[in-house]
């Protein structure tokens, strides 16, 4: 797909949730009704996913609410599968294309700046600058020799969560990382990679990483130790992508349970002390931004780490 293309397909997409057309008969996009009196939850709504997204929109309450298509479900044999999209799977949709957008625009400006002689500037050259560090300084060191095959899946990994990340801070946005059916995805795909990467780099010796048997203990113990060990290593297999999983899921949930909870405060209490909860949650969101960083870069060394200790364990 070529960057024209883009921009007009997404240029298209922006056009469909417009106001215009949501003022249109049989659009799913229309203006909230006023709330209701009584205390309201302002936060399971914004951590949880749901059948409907919110748009600006220029008169009060200046946004659309936009209910999402609903399709057919697929029968797999006794199976249902409900490809309906949701507000995170949006998000995906979005991270992926603004993602896909600006490494074509930094790649152009990189070609540009190559035919000049030169290097890129601005934008372009922070991010070439961050997709460096993160191959030399923390893929390539910990997956070790002859690693390059594993760049691409770990930068692209790195990219998509902290843009997904990102979106979640941005106003009408959702973090699709707080969801654990993408925060699981996301390790099981670093599941497979690790265990494919052991058994290319091992081979038939990949099995010692499975079932222990360790010839240097006396004959009669090693059966014993193979009996208790072998579960353990089995374990221990489940549990790495497990804690990728729910590590990216709880920190990104919980930082926006904080935000959404402190300026829940400011209504709750009026202009009693309504500056206080103002400045927390403005601290919280500086911090937030640190955090989407910090999270995308922690599932990139510990996927790069445990590559790498699966290929070394021969040694």
């Amino acid at each position: 797909m070529t960057l024209r293309s883009l921009v007009a397909t997404l240029a298209l997409l922006v056009l469909a949730a417009s106001p215009a057309h949501a003022a249109g008969t049989g659009s799913a996009c229309h203006v909230p009704e006023a709330g209701h009196e009584g205390k309201v939850d302002i936060i399971t709504p914004h951590i949880t996913n749901g059948d409907h997204v919110e748009i600006p929109y220029w008169k009060f309450p200046f946004f659309l609410e936009c209910t999402l298509p609903k399709w057919q479900p697929i029968h797999v044999g006794p199976l249902e599968i409900d490809l309906s999209p949701t507000k995170h799977v949006v998000m995906l949709w979005i991270g992926a294309a603004l993602l896909f957008l600006v490494m074509l625009l930094v790649r152009r400006a990189h070609a540009r700046a190559v035919t000049r002689g030169g290097v890129p500037t601005g934008g372009a050259n922070a991010i070439e600058a961050m997709i460096l560090y993160i191959r030399n300084e923390v893929i390539l060191p910990n997956v070790g020799h002859h690693g390059e095959g594993f760049v691409p899946y770990l930068l692209t990994a790195f990219f998509m969560i902290l843009t997904l990340n990102l979106l979640g801070l941005v106003p009408f946005g959702s973090t699709a990382t707080g969801n654990i059916s993408v925060t699981a995805t996301l390790a099981i795909l670093t599941f497979l990679t690790v265990e494919i990467a052991g058994i290319r780099a091992n081979g038939v010796g990949y099995l010692n990483t499975i079932f222990y048997w360790n010839n240097e203990l006396p004959a009669p113990m090693r059966p014993l130790m193979f009996l208790i060990m072998s579960p353990v290593e089995m374990i221990g297999k489940l549990t790495k992508p497990f804690a990728l999983a729910i590590r990216l899921f709880a920190n990104m949930t919980a930082g926006h349970i904080v935000v959404l909870a402190l300026m829940g405060l400011i209504f709750e209490f009026g202009n009693l002390i309504s500056g206080a909860p103002l400045v927390m949650a403005t601290l919280i969101m500086v911090l937030e931004l640190f955090v989407a960083f910090l999270q995308a870069f922690i599932f990139t060394l510990l996927s790069s780490v445990f590559i790498g200790q699966i290929r070394e364990a021969h040694h």
